[in-house]
């Protein structure tokens, strides 16, 4: 049963990953947020400030696997309004789950 987790999990993640223009991997932090069931974006980037300590920590350049990037959202009348995302790497995800 385990196992089965783990792979219905690995899928999940997998189906989440993106890549960037020069073919580098990485998941969008709001949409990790959303499959690990967050429910408020506030809690979710207290992990990823735990995250980027622990990265710190281990002798990794923090902004290499934490860049921050605009996500712009319909606010209504046909405004937009940049709310944020991070690109996290692989390495970081695994930290964060």
């Amino acid at each position: 049963m385990s196992e089965m987790l783990e792979d219905i999990n690995e899928t999940i993640f997998e189906r989440i990953k993106h890549f960037n223009k020069i073919g580098q991997e990485y998941w969008s932090a709001r949409e990790l947020f959303k499959v690990l069931e967050y429910q408020k974006w506030d809690k979710f980037l207290n992990v990823i400030k735990k995250a980027e300590e622990a990265c710190k920590n281990s002798g990794q350049i923090v902004e290499h696997h934490f860049p921050r990037v605009e996500k712009m959202v319909d606010i209504g009348s046909g405004a937009k309004r940049d709310i944020g995302d991070l690109y996290l790497s692989r390495y970081v995800c695994y930290m964060i789950v």
